[in-house]
């Protein structure tokens, strides 16, 4: 008993250690129309609080969604999400950035709902060019349909960090050096939605979404963008160099930040592409640079 309270404790201290470099700056929570507008089933779209929080719901007839009124080329983009409480199993509540070209590019947080009393898994990928395969997968160290935690993506031309709250969960490098492609020059629009994928979200499929529990909800604050805007056909940032997040401390993280990263390699990580050798024969060239492995 003594040993596991020393190891939570040292969790604990381990999250509260105050990073000096690349933490991004205090998110601006707006209303949701602000930055946003529905994509689909808007009827399945509650706004609360004029606004300041919506609700998504997924029924058997239809689930729903939104993205961002304008496209973007880097920046930091976050959103405050309550995940759907209960027998979640076969839901996915998405969060992703997306270009809209045949071989797009897309930045991914989907969170895959589970069956009563078991956890949800968090999945992120990255699409260049339209291929993905870069899977990854963790728990969460915290119930997260138990109240808002701030899901979030920093994007500039050096690195994408997935962020909760404030800890990084992964992070891709910009390895064009090694001969991988990089979103650099593919405009996104921010989106998210809730809907069923009991074809593969929970246990592979196994898992299907019990309507009887319906209808599942998913709840949203915040809505913070802040990113260079630019036509879907833009090429380049206009203020490239010039916003915060493209400062020096924001190419890479910083020591007490890659310890964090590593707790959750070491505690949370579930599934993880750089170690799948049935997939992957050979080690992925970005996977030590990313400290993935």
């Amino acid at each position: 008993m003594a040993s596991f309270l020393w190891s939570v404790c040292l969790s604990f201290l381990l999250l509260a250690t105050v990073t000096k470099g690349a933490s991004p700056k205090q998110v601006l929570d707006v209303p949701f129309g602000r930055n946003y507008a529905p994509t689909w089933a808007f009827d399945h779209i509650k706004y609360i609080n004029g606004g300041s929080e919506i609700q998504l719901k997924l029924d058997k007839f239809t689930g729903t969604g939104f993205q961002s009124k304008g496209s973007y080329l880097f920046g930091h983009f976050s959103m405050h999400i309550k995940m759907v409480p209960g027998d979640s199993a076969g839901t996915v509540t998405a969060f992703y950035l997306s270009s809209q070209t045949n071989e797009h590019d897309e930045i991914d947080f989907e969170f895959l709902g589970n069956r009563t009393g078991q956890p949800y898994i968090l999945q992120t990928n990255v699409y260049t060019g339209g291929k993905g395969d870069k899977e990854q997968r963790i728990y969460l160290w915290f119930d997260p349909t138990k109240g808002y935690h701030a899901y979030s993506v920093l994007w500039n031309m050096y690195q994408i960090v997935f962020f909760v709250d404030d800890v990084p969960i992964r992070v891709f490098k910009n390895s064009k050096d090694l001969g991988l492609k990089f979103p650099f020059n593919q405009p996104m629009k921010i989106y998210s939605s809730l809907w069923n994928a009991d074809d593969w979200a929970t246990r592979g499929g196994l898992e299907k979404t019990d309507w009887a529990k319906a209808p599942f909800i998913a709840s949203y604050k915040g809505f913070h963008i802040d990113g260079c805007e630019a036509s879907v056909n833009a090429k380049f940032c206009e203020t490239q160099g010039k916003r915060w997040w493209d400062q020096k401390e924001f190419r890479d993280l910083d020591a007490a930040q890659y310890r964090k990263l590593g707790w959750v390699r070491k505690k949370y990580t579930i599934y993880n592409y750089c170690t799948d050798r049935v997939r992957f024969p050979s080690l992925p060239p970005e996977c030590k640079r990313d400290h993935d492995i």
